[in-house]
């Protein structure tokens, strides 16, 4: 059974704000999501909440009002939270994701990207939760893509190697549980450090400073976390219903760029000027070692008919940057 709550809402149109009180449909069903103050975090929890959920996000240094604060690795901590939420699923998109971070803190990496999937895995098999795993396309070693759900991982760095461990301890505790693999994402962010993608940004301001190198040997293949976030939903409705919808899936978006060709991109997507970015070749040896191309085969999702078909990057990074413009003529059209 349904029911109805109240939400205030900001609508924005050119020239004027208003606040509104919408009634917001909220299903019998709850979402627990991990990482909620995470870039893919709050992006799920904006998509599951959207279509009717009951959406209980956790947080742990960034916790903030609406969250609850929740250290993952203590497992008396994750019981508590599963026995007092009863949540029907568990998307777990908490982790430590920047590889050269995961080399230089290995334990403390490896306790939340393994250790608290394992208990939050075993909590939900004994609660009775749908568990769906957010892992990454560098359990893959990238010299043989496009990669599928059965294709064997072989990780090339630390980072790869926890999160496939993670995968590991989902499927032995929780039989039933999905594991979504994704590649590099980019979103709404609350600093364009935020991502790796958008990061770029501040690469392409620098142009009248002087030049800039980046990475143009790694393939990569940027995906907005809104459409993450759709496919985490539907394949959590869908595998709900249908038991046989378990194991490991791929989800990516489809334009192959390393970082150069997104810096690029994005100094056109603003006509700002790209002469000042010169493209590297080598991957520099101080850094961990990541998959030349690491593609993902997504057939597996698309033959359920349980895809989306990904934004394309130049109106999606658009939609991400364009708040840290210098010109900011949208906040006089906003607010005045």
């Amino acid at each position: 059974m349904s029911r109805a709550g109240a939400e205030m809402r900001i609508m924005f149109s050119p020239g004027r704000v208003q606040l509104v009180q919408e009634e917001v449909p909220v299903s019998g069903l709850r979402v627990l999501v991990t990482g909620a103050t995470g870039l893919l975090g709050r992006a799920v929890c904006r998509e599951f909440q959207t279509n009717g959920w009951l959406v209980i996000g956790t947080g742990y240094r960034r916790a903030r009002p609406r969250l609850l604060h929740c250290d993952l690795t203590d497992e008396d901590a994750i019981r508590a939270l599963l026995h007092e939420h009863k949540p029907d699923v568990i998307i777990h998109c908490a982790a430590e994701r920047r590889p050269d971070v995961v080399e230089r803190h290995t334990e403390a990496a490896v306790n939340l990207n393994v250790h608290a999937t394992s208990t939050l895995a075993k909590e939900a098999a004994t609660c009775g939760a749908l568990f769906l795993y957010i892992s990454t396309d560098y359990v893959f070693d990238g010299r043989n893509p496009p990669y599928g759900e059965d294709d064997c991982p072989n990780p090339l760095n630390v980072y790869g190697r926890s999160k496939l461990e993670g995968e590991r301890e989902t499927l032995r505790h929780c039989p039933g549980a999905l594991v979504l693999r994704v590649p590099v994402l980019f979103g709404e962010v609350e600093s364009v450090t935020e991502s790796a993608v958008t990061s770029l940004w501040l690469k392409v301001q620098e142009a009248a400073e002087e030049s800039c190198t980046l990475d143009h040997c790694q393939q990569r293949f940027p995906t907005d976390t809104r459409d993450v976030a759709v496919v985490c939903r539907k394949l959590s409705e869908r595998a709900r219903q249908d038991p046989s919808i378990r194991g490991v899936f791929h989800f990516s978006g489809k334009e192959q760029m390393t970082k150069y060709e997104m810096a690029v991109a994005i100094a056109q997507a603003f006509n700002l000027p790209s002469s000042h970015l010169i493209p590297l070749t080598e991957q520099p040896a101080e850094s961990a070692l990541r998959p030349v191309n690491s593609r993902l085969n997504c057939s597996r999702l698309e033959l359920l008919n349980l895809s989306v078909e990904p934004r394309p990057f130049t109106s999606a990074i658009v939609d991400c940057l364009w708040p840290f413009t210098p010109d900011k003529r949208w906040r006089q059209t906003v607010f005045h």
